[in-house]
């Protein structure tokens, strides 16, 4: 996942103001204590970055793989 596909699927799940809130505000265990936009900063893949904010904020798993992402295990 790159980080454009990253705002992407934080704008689809979330919508683009709630989910920038997230980005900027949840700080997360998981990350290391950081909001997502500080652990993008620090170089956190951005793959890692959005199934932390999904575990945080309890997107179901089967919507976890981000949109425009294949599923895991898919092929084609």
């Amino acid at each position: 996942m790159k980080r454009s596909e990253f705002q992407v699927a934080i704008d689809e799940e979330f919508g683009p103001g709630y989910g920038g809130a997230l980005v900027r505000d949840l700080t997360m265990e998981a990350l290391g204590g950081r909001t997502a936009r500080e652990a993008l900063d620090a170089g956190i893949p951005p793959r890692e970055v959005w199934l932390a904010l999904c575990a945080a904020t309890d997107v179901p798993v089967e919507r976890r793989h981000g949109v425009g992402q294949r599923e895991p295990g898919r092929h084609g």
